[in-house]
C-alpha cells in the first residue's frame, strides 16, 4: 500500500514538473523571440522597412558598418558616446544618492523623517515626465539648455531626484543588525566609517541592484533628453537617434539600421550585469546577517 502511494505521488509529480517546464519553455520562446527576431533584422540584407517575407532572405554586417561610418544624417557614435558619458556619470551620482539617503532613513533618527519618506512615496506616484516642462525652464534659466551644458543637464536631471528612491536599499539596510554599528561606534568609527567600510562590504546584493537600475535609466530614457536637446543634434542620445531612424523620411532607408543600432544599445547593459552578477552572487552568499 505504501509502495503504491509514493509510486502515485512521485507520478503526480513528474507530470506535475513536465506541465510547468512545458509552460515555462512557452514563455521562453515567446520572450526570447522578439529578441532573436530583432538580432536576426540587423543583419538583414534586403534593405526597407515593408518586405514581404517574414524573415531575412540574406544576411549582411553592412547594417552595422553603417552606423559608424554614414554620419551625413544621423551620427550614431557621438550618439553612443553622448549616451554613455551621461549614463555612467548619472549612475555614479545615483548611487551615491540612493545609498546615502538610505542608509541615513534606516539607521539615523531624526526630526521629519516619517514625513520626509511618506513625502517621498507620495511624489514616487507620479511619473517623472510631469515636470519636464518646469525642469526644463530651470535649467534654462541656469543656462544649462544650450551648447556642451545640455550633457550636465541630463546628468542633473537624471541623479538629482536620485535620493527618492530609496526604498528598497533601505530595506536591505535595515535587515543589517544595528548591532554591528554599535559597535563600531565603541571601537571610535564615524558614521562615514560605519557607511563605506562595514555596512557597504554586506550590502553588495542591493548595490548591484542601484547601480544597475541608474545606468539602466539613463541609457534608455528618451523624453528628458528629446525635451532638454531639441534640435541639438550633436548632444541626441541613442534613444533620440533610434527614434529618428524610424521617422517617415528614414525609416525605409534606416530600418535594418535600426535594429543593429537596438542590439548594440543591448550590449552595455548585458556587459555590465554580467560583471556585476558576481558580486552580487559572492553578497548574498557571504554577508552575514541576523
Amino acid at each position: 500500500m505504501a509502495a503504491t502511494k509514493q509510486k502515485s505521488a512521485k507520478r503526480k509529480r513528474a507530470i506535475n514538473n513536465t506541465i510547468v517546464h512545458i509552460v515555462l519553455a512557452i514563455l521562453a520562446v515567446i520572450w526570447v523571440f522578439p529578441i532573436a527576431w530583432v538580432v536576426l533584422t540587423s543583419f538583414r540584407a534586403e534593405k526597407g522597412s515593408y518586405v514581404s517575407t517574414f524573415l531575412p532572405q540574406g544576411y549582411t554586417i553592412a547594417n552595422y558598418v553603417r552606423l559608424f561610418t554614414d554620419t551625413t544624417i544621423l551620427n550614431f557614435p557621438k550618439m553612443f558616446g553622448n549616451t554613455l558619458l551621461i549614463a555612467i556619470c548619472s549612475c555614479i551620482l545615483s548611487t551615491f544618492y540612493v545609498l546615502s539617503v538610505s542608509y541615513c532613513l534606516s539607521r539615523l533618527r531624526f526630526k521629519m523623517r516619517k514625513p520626509y519618506m511618506n513625502m517621498a512615496m507620495i511624489l514616487g506616484l507620479f511619473p517623472g515626465f510631469m515636470c519636464m516642462v518646469a525642469v526644463y525652464f530651470i535649467l534654462k534659466a541656469l543656462g544649462l539648455s544650450e551648447g556642451g551644458l545640455i550633457r550636465l543637464a541630463l546628468i542633473l536631471c537624471y541623479s538629482g531626484g536620485a535620493g527618492l528612491g530609496f526604498q528598497i536599499a533601505k530595506g536591505f539596510f535595515d535587515t543589517i543588525p544595528l548591532a554591528i554599528d554599535e559597535a563600531a561606534l565603541i571601537d571610535g568609527c564615524t558614521r562615514w566609517q560605519i557607511f563605506t567600510k562595514m555596512t557597504l562590504p554586506l550590502s553588495k546584493p542591493v548595490i548591484v541592484y542601484t547601480v544597475l537600475t541608474a545606468f539602466i535609466g539613463p541609457w534608455v530614457d528618451f523624453i528628458f533628453a528629446k525635451v532638454i536637446c531639441r534640435a541639438n543634434a550633436d548632444y541626441y542620445t541613442v534613444a533620440i537617434g533610434l527614434w529618428r531612424m524610424l521617422e517617415k523620411e528614414y525609416i525605409d532607408s534606416w530600418y535594418t539600421c535600426f535594429a543593429a543600432g537596438a542590439v548594440l544599445v543591448s550590449i552595455p547593459i548585458a556587459a555590465l550585469f554580467m560583471f556585476l552578477q558576481r558580486y552580487y552572487v559572492d553578497g548574498m552568499s557571504g554577508a552575514v546577517k541576523g
